[in-house]
């Protein structure tokens, strides 16, 4: 019998340590426990399983707390440009050089090191990993609101970015080892329109919040960055307990939908040759290589660098933009947050609509392409307005548009290419490196809207149309690849019949049974 002094979350462990001391047919969470691998292997019958309840199980229990998390995430991330407007650069003395630089110096450590965060998540306990990098940022922005000089500022937020590093290419892979392919899309932009909301949020509470000017001696943009702080530490703590592993030790699931759970994501890549192999689990560094080294990946990363760069300029600039087209600080704060509900709006309609084509067996890329090419025009309708006379209306309905082009467009970016990384540990890595490299160009997009530039910021939004253009290009290349590539090995008619089981499994994406989602 169970220990009942153990909690919810660590029985699934317990279970899996005692199961061939239990009898055979033991009725144990409604599920019939016959003979140990009764659930394993390719022809495992799963028919007592209800796929839909399972997903919305799993729905539930995770997409809220990780949604949260990166709503958080993003908010302290991002809450420097609504400080700065309220004050904080003026209070600080800081150049305009100065306060790029704070901004740049985060996208440093906060790249460099993503990829070993999801080695790390994979090797240890998400459960355990996720919050104490969340508590960890969340110190480090309540340290951003006592700082009292510019040496202070720039040190927290290389610190800052070091912490936050393992959240976003964390959770987009936890997404992939709970998830089949035709299903993450949707899931994927869940979890990230929590940073379009985060964009709503953080007006309306930098709004809120700076009427605290004064309050304990402090301006209000001290405040801003020390309640979000607090609030993601409260929080953090709160994840320790309700956050899960993985789907073979998920408590709320019953034994036989734990089984099936893990079993439909180990024999997925199956569906596409109809063989039934198992992907390959066991790390080996050639796995991390063999992703750095991938033509996709790459390819996917400066796609990735056309979605994020305008991200990242969105995030930091927007209420700055606003404002210098005339309206005061609050109002600008508060302009900003149609434009991020619409926005995540867009990102969860359109990831809805990417996974029903995957399941259709229809192409993803056009749900990649189409948001891209609202970022360029977007960007286009913001620097032709502004340069013939900075029209606030105008130039407001651009960046309105831009927004809502580059919420969608980031999800389905990460999803493609998680549906075309075979192998969970090379997934791992090519996902680390892609976000990696890619958030690199928040290092750019910090110096894109400079203060002598304003108000009409040609400059950033030119560099914007130059760098989306190229993620284009990119999404094009990709598909055009991925369908050559495709009809190769549909012409090779052995189907890889030569090669045994666990060659094709270590082969992953490379093997002739695979098929790439276009």
């Amino acid at each position: 019998m169970a220990d009942s002094s153990l909690s919810d979350r660590e029985k699934p462990y317990q279970d899996g340590i005692h199961a061939e001391h239990q009898e055979p047919g033991l009725i144990t969470n409604s599920a019939p426990v016959k003979d140990e691998g009764q659930w394993d292997g390719p022809d495992a019958d799963f028919s007592g399983v209800d796929r839909a309840v399972v997903l919305r199980k799993m729905d539930m229990r995770l997409i809220p707390v990780l949604a949260l998390l990166y709503l958080l995430s993003f908010l302290d991330r991002g809450n420097i440009g609504n400080a700065n407007i309220q004050g904080l650069s003026e209070d600080l003395g800081l150049t305009d050089t100065q306060y790029a630089l704070c901004l740049t110096v985060f996208f440093f450590t906060y790249a460099l090191f993503e990829l070993p965060s999801n080695l790390l998540l994979k090797k240890l306990r998400p459960s355990v990993w996720l919050p104490s990098i969340m508590v960890a940022w969340g110190t480090c922005t309540i340290c951003l609101g006592v700082t009292n000089n510019y040496a202070g500022l720039l040190s927290v937020r290389v610190f800052l970015g070091l912490a936050e590093a393992g959240l976003f290419p964390g959770v987009s892979y936890y997404l992939t080892m709970w998830y089949c392919s035709e299903e993450l899309a949707i899931r994927q932009g869940l979890f990230f329109s929590a940073a379009s909301m985060a964009g709503a949020f953080s007006g309306l509470l930098a709004f809120a919040i700076a009427k605290m000017d004064g309050v304990g001696g402090y301006e209000g943009w001290r405040w801003i960055f020390i309640l979000e702080g607090l609030l993601t530490v409260i929080v953090a703590c709160g994840a320790y307990f309700i956050m899960y592993d993985f789907p073979d030790t998920a408590s709320f699931l019953t034994p036989q939908e734990r089984a099936w759970a893990s079993h439909r994501l180990k024999y997925q890549g199956s569906k596409r040759s109809g063989r039934m192999i198992a992907e390959s689990e066991k790390f080996e560094w050639r796995f991390v290589k063999a992703a750095v080294m991938d033509w996709q990946v790459w390819l996917g990363t400066i796609m990735f660098i056309g979605i994020v760069c305008p991200l990242y300029s969105i995030s930091l600039f927007l209420p700055t933009i606003i404002n210098q087209l005339g309206y005061e600080a609050a109002t600008a704060q508060l302009l900003t947050i149609p434009i991020y509900i619409s926005a995540a709006i867009m990102c969860i309609g359109t990831s809805k609509l990417s996974d029903r084509a995957a399941k259709a067996g229809n192409s993803r890329w056009p749900y990649i392409f189409w948001p891209m090419i609202a970022i360029l025009v977007g960007f286009i309708i913001a620097l032709a307005a502004s340069a013939h006379g900075g029209v606030p209306g105008v130039v407001y309905a651009g960046v309105f548009i831009t927004t809502c082009g580059i919420y969608p467009a980031v999800p389905g970016n990460i999803t493609w290419i998680a549906n075309n990384l075979a192998g969970s540990y090379k997934r791992a890595a090519g996902m680390g490196f892609q976000i990696g490299i890619g958030n690199l160009s928040g290092a750019m997009a910090s110096n894109f809207y400079r203060k002598r530039d304003k108000p009409k910021f040609i400059l950033g939004h030119a560099l914007n149309i130059g760098i989306v253009s190229l993620g284009i290009a990119a999404v094009m290349t990709l598909r055009w690849n991925y369908a050559r590539i495709n009809a190769q090995r549909d012409r090779d008619e052995s189907d890889g019949a030569d090669i045994n089981d666990d060659e094709i499994a270590k082969m992953g994406d490379r093997a002739p049974t695979f098929r790439y989602t276009l």
